[in-house]
């Protein structure tokens, strides 16, 4: 491997990439997104092979990336994040006996799906941690478009995982903070420890961002955006805090606001608030001390205030500059939003 590692999304609406330094102080050197034509890509699974390789044949060009590595990056409603319990065994047992133990929880055959335990702790000879597991076609369909621009794979993570790695460093070691990446089609919610997952679900909700908007449209000339190495920016000390307290906005209260809300805003807002309830009412379960709003969708008109109102945690919008310092002209708008899980995939094989 080089010098440096490309985190790398395939997305209904685009492919997205930052390339960071390897070392005990990452940077973002270069970034760049390109958008799809309609129907080439859905939830992280490709449906048009040569529509998707020749929008990564852009990327690459454009974003002068330095390395053909690059770490894949998945998020999917169809993609399993659950708790399991286990016996503890040693790591490579394990990875033997799992298919065998899971094959009752997996929609496909255990053969056909990539499985992967995230360990999260022990009670006498029982490790309990999250289960995930992924149709094996559908990964295996990217990692080949991947190699029809030389692009090699050296991994494939959950973007929810590099979103909590991502954010760790805004909290304290001890806090217990949600991060929420509010996509074009979906949202995912990962709620972290320093840094280690705790709990993932994945929403399939629509918002009306740029980029669903320039597919209705038809136009998408207009999208690519890159960035490579330029002046040296370092990165800003945090997000754009909201305030979390109920009635916020102007005094209107969640039923007023919730009646002006458009009607993806509207459910993302319950559902956000649903979860993050049905996380607060297990057992044991730590307080929430801050949630990070990040993603194409938190740009978009109405959604920060509706989560606002939703959800007595406080809120920090989180734009990639929050997140890594940069050797490359520092992005806007939804793309700076959009980077943040990005760069939490590659910082997972800078840390490996």
């Amino acid at each position: 491997m080089g010098k440096t590692i490309v985190g790398l999304e395939v997305t209904e609406e685009s492919v997205r990439a930052a390339e960071l330094s390897l070392g005990r102080k990452p940077q973002l050197i270069a970034y760049g997104e390109v958008p799809l034509p309609p129907d080439s890509a859905h939830d992280s699974e490709v449906l048009d092979a040569g529509a998707v390789a020749v929008a990564l044949r852009q990327l690459w060009t454009g974003a002068r990336f330095k390395s053909r590595d690059a770490v894949l990056g998945v998020a999917s409603r169809r993609i399993l994040v659950r708790e399991y319990t286990t016996q503890a065994m040693r790591p490579d047992l394990l990875r033997e006996a799992l298919p065998y133990q899971v094959q009752d929880l997996l929609p496909v055959p255990a053969s056909q799906a990539v499985l992967d335990f995230f360990p999260l702790g022990q009670q006498g000879d029982q490790v309990s941690g999250l289960l995930v597991a992924a149709v094996s076609e559908n990964i295996e369909q990217i990692i080949s478009t991947l190699s029809k621009v030389k692009v090699r794979a050296q991994a494939v993570d959950l973007t929810a995982f590099g979103l909590a790695r991502v954010t760790a460093a805004l909290a304290r070691p001890d806090e217990t903070v949600a991060t929420v990446n509010v996509g074009d089609h979906t949202t995912q919610v990962v709620i972290a420890r320093a840094g280690v997952p705790q709990f993932v679900r994945v929403l399939p909700i629509d918002v009306d961002t740029a980029a669903t908007r320039r597919h209705t449209a038809s136009d998408l000339e207009p999208a690519l955006e890159y960035a490579a190495v330029g002046v040296g920016m370092g990165a800003s000390t945090g997000g754009v805090v909201v305030a979390g307290a109920p009635g916020a906005n102007g005094g209107r209260t969640r039923g007023s606001l919730r009646a002006a809300m458009p009607p993806g805003v509207s459910d993302l807002a319950a559902r956000l608030r649903s979860t993050l309830a049905f996380f607060a009412s297990r057992p044991n379960a730590a307080p929430l001390s801050n949630v990070f709003v990040t993603g194409a969708g938190a740009g978009v008109d109405g959604v920060i205030p509706a989560l606002t109102a939703a959800i007595d945690t406080p809120l920090s919008v989180v734009s990639v500059a929050d997140v890594i310092g940069m050797s490359a002209p520092p992005p806007a708008g939804e793309v700076a939003l959009n980077l943040v899980g990005t760069v939490g995939i590659a910082l997972g094989e800078v840390h490996r």
